[in-house]
This record gives C-alpha cells, structure tokens and sequence, in this order.
C-alpha cells in the first residue's frame, strides 16, 4: 500500500470517526441536531476523497463521469425535494424508502464488484465472494423488503397481514434456492448463479414482509435498517472501502439494538414478529357501550375545568396526534396550563407513532422542553400522582388489557395511565389500534372521551382554558 492510498483510507477513518461522534450525538434530543450535522460533515469528507481516488486512479472515463454527476445531481435533487416537503407522520415510509434504496445500492455494487473482479481474474475465484453473495443477498431482501413496508404504511398495500397460500413453504424454498447458489458460488465463478441468489433474495423480501400486519410495521422497519448497514459493511469489503465497511457496521449493529428494544417493548419475540402477523391496522367504528360498561363523553369546557385547575397534567401523545399534526397546538396549551402553575409532562412510549424517536421529534418541532419528554420507566410512577392524563391519539400503548394474559397484548410495556386520578381521552372515534382489540382504558369509570380529530380538540381546549383565565 503505497503512501497515497494510505493517506486515503486514513482519511476515510476521518469520516468513520464522525460518523460515530455523530451517532453518540443522536443519543439526546438536545444534541441530536449536532449528531446530523457532525455525521453530515463525514459523509462529505468520504464523499470528496472518494473523488480525489477516482481522478487519482483513473479508473471512470469521460462518460462515467457523467453517469456519476448526473446520478448524484438527480438523488440529492430527490432527497432535498423529499426533506422539504414529507411530513413528519410519512416520515416512517421515507424512512423506509431510504432503507430500500441503501440496501438496492449495496447489492448492486456487490455486483458490479464481482463482474469486473471476474472479468479481471479470467473467471478466478477471489476474496471478496463471501462478501459479495452476503451483500447481494442481504441488499436485495432488504431493497424488496423495505418497499413493502414502506407500501404498507402509506397504505398502498394492505396494512392487515397478506397471507399467501404455501407462502412459508416458498420461502424456505427460496431462501435453499438462494443459499444454495451462493454455496456453489464459492467453488465456482459463475454469473448465472448470482443472478438466480439476486432473484430469489429479491423475492423473499417481499414474501417475508407481506404477511407482516400493521402493528409491527416499526419493527421491520428497525431490522430492515440494521439489514442496510450490514449488506453496506459487505460492500465495503468487496470494494475494499474502510468508511463504508464501519459506517455500515455502525448503522447494522445500531440498528440490531433498537430492534431488539423495540421488539422487547412491545412484548414479542423478533420470530413472532416475523412469522406472526399480528395488527390489522387502525380501524374507525361508531362509539358503542360495551357490556355494562359506559363510554362517557366530555365537552370542551369541562375538560378545560379539569385541565386548568390541576396541579400536574400528563400528555400521552399518540399517532393520532401526528396524523393531525396537533404537536403545535398541544405546546401551546401546556404552556397556557404552565403559565397557571401546573405541571406538565409528557409519557412517551417507546412505540408511539410509527418508528423509534417519532414522537420525540413532532414535539421537539413544536419547542416542547426536552426535559418535559419522560420515557415510559419514567414517567410510570408519576401517574399515581397526576390529577388529570390527557391521551392524545395513543391506543394500544395505553391498554390495560396488557397486564391480563389471553389478549393480543398480553405482557406488552404499557404506560400506565389508568392509575391517574381523571382521564381524558382525545380520539376521533371508538376504532381499534393497530393490535385489532379494545381498549379497556375507555370504560374505566374514570376516562372521559372527547371524540374530536386532535388538532381541532386541542384548539377547543385550549381556548376553554384561554375563556377560564380571562
């Protein structure tokens, strides 16, 4: 290795070191900016040498260049355009997206990797195939997989768990089809076999995701991130690229973790996730009385009565409050409530809104005080003592239910709103959460329901509060 590709892949450490500065920084909220900005400044560093490596080399002639420029003009034209415009409540389907396109880019260098390493060796074996057939299998599962997920939650495709006949069976021809070629692979060059592992991993990505319901929708898109970074590290070792193969194995074993915490939150095991099919999405039905038990609705003013004369308030948001995009509304009234001497905290459940993080952003877009953002073990003692707890669009993570065995549920974290001494219950109707069950909170005989979309329920109350005060 000469002194200038030392000096490279040196640099390329640089950028790695960022990276991981930068995922430390993502830890908190109040340092969560600084993260982006200082994984950002990495990303340009290995952005730049790489192109200082390219004329250096040689290697991309005059019409390469221009598939190059043009490529990265039209994808950061498309990423710009798509950061200005998605809304935060789509932002798990961009998300998504993201993963897919990684994973697709992954596999395709994999690819391109393996025909010149061929072409070059006259159909020798080289180092690199392992990494390769791992990359093209992982990438392309990953590409297929991710675009169903993301179909899934913009509701493009069924959000409800799509069973095909014999599907498992399939799979696990596929995944024999698949493996099989690779292992053969491994003794034999052979073009025609990798283009059968890209096939058959392309098709077992969507079988794999297809059956998925609703409700573990932030799941997958977790393991299909941890599924990017792993199949970029491969890539990185194909191309002998020290920055892709850490920034991939940072974001692969990042993404393992949060998995494994996301799945620990909702109570399920990552094999139940994958071969359940559990959550039939959100579903609207009319207000109805259960048994004897009564739903009690509320007004405006009496719920502002409840909120204004408080002592301490906690907010439960939900995705219903995303989808309204009632963040802003909901800063505004507790700051009204603060001005009168109540505290106010808010319950954050690790799976509320539809990814990891989701809920910590809509509200940090609103200025709501980072310390005021309570995680679940938390802010769970802290029920007992709140006067009123005002849920806001949360359904199944607020389900007592959980703590019974024989529910859909059973055994899931919950936040444990029902042991506040009043609580109001914002939702447009009586519809099941992702889970398809009901929710025992809206028959305690302590829950009021304000049947409202969030936004204008917000609005209501806080101008009730607004009316006590004047």
């Amino acid at each position: 290795m000469n002194t200038f590709t030392t000096n490279i892949q040196l640099i390329y450490i640089l950028a790695a070191a960022c990276f991981v500065i930068g995922l430390h920084l993502m830890n908190s909220p109040a340092t969560a900016r600084r993260g982006n900005q200082v994984s950002t400044a990495g990303m340009i560093i290995a952005v730049v040498i790489t192109l200082v490596l390219l004329i250096h080399d040689g290697t991309v002639t005059g019409v390469g260049w221009t598939v190059l420029i043009v490529g990265a003009l039209l994808g950061s034209a498309v990423g710009l355009q798509a950061a200005r415009t998605v809304q935060m409540t789509a932002m798990p389907q961009l998300v998504s997206m993201f993963n897919a396109v990684g994973g697709g880019a992954a596999a395709l260098v994999a690819v391109s990797g393996y025909i010149t390493g061929e072409s070059a060796r006259g159909g020798v074996l080289g180092t690199t195939t392992v990494f390769t057939v791992l990359d093209v299998i992982i990438g392309s599962v990953t590409f297929t997989g991710s675009l169903i997920a993301a179909g899934k939650l913009q509701g493009i495709v069924d959000s409800s768990p799509v069973v095909i006949k014999g599907g498992r069976a399939i799979n696990a021809a596929l995944a024999v089809v698949a493996v099989g070629s690779a292992a053969f692979m491994l003794t034999t060059a052979s073009l025609p076999a990798l283009l059968i592992v890209v096939l058959a991993a392309l098709a077992f990505g969507v079988l794999m995701v297809l059956p998925i319901g609703g409700a573990d929708m932030p799941v997958v898109i977790s393991l299909l991130n941890a599924f990017t970074g792993t199949a970029v590290a491969m890539a990185g070792f194909v191309i002998n690229n020290w920055a892709l193969i850490i920034a991939g194995a940072l974001v692969g074993a990042s993404g393992g973790i949060l998995t494994k915490l996301m799945a620990d939150a909702m109570n399920r095991s990552l094999a139940n996730i994958i071969l359940g099919g559990f959550g039939t999405g959100d579903t609207a039905v009319a207000a109805v009385v259960t048994g004897d038990a009564q739903i009690r609705s509320i007004a405006a003013d009496d719920a502002a009565i409840q909120l204004a004369y408080a002592s301490k308030v906690i907010i439960v948001p939900g995705y219903g409050l995303a989808a309204a995009q009632a963040q802003h509304g909901v800063a505004e009234l507790a700051a009204l409530l603060e001005d009168r001497g109540v505290e106010v905290s808010y319950a954050i459940h690790p799976v509320a809104g539809r990814m990891p993080g989701h809920m910590n952003v809509l509200l940090a877009e609103a200025n709501v005080p980072y310390p005021q953002l309570k995680e679940m073990d938390e802010i769970n003692p802290e029920f007992g003592r709140a006067d009123v707890a005002l849920v806001i669009g949360a359904n199944d993570v607020t389900n007592p239910a959980a703590r019974r065995p024989g529910t859909a549920i059973s055994g899931m974290p919950i936040l444990d709103v029902d042991q506040a001494k009043s609580i109001i219950v914002v939702k447009r109707s009586m519809g099941h959460g992702y889970a398809g069950i009901d929710n025992e909170l809206y028959t305690n005989p302590k829950t009021s329901m304000y049947f409202a979309d969030a936004k204008k329920a917000v609005a209501e109350m806080t101008a009730a509060v607004k009316t006590l005060v004047g």
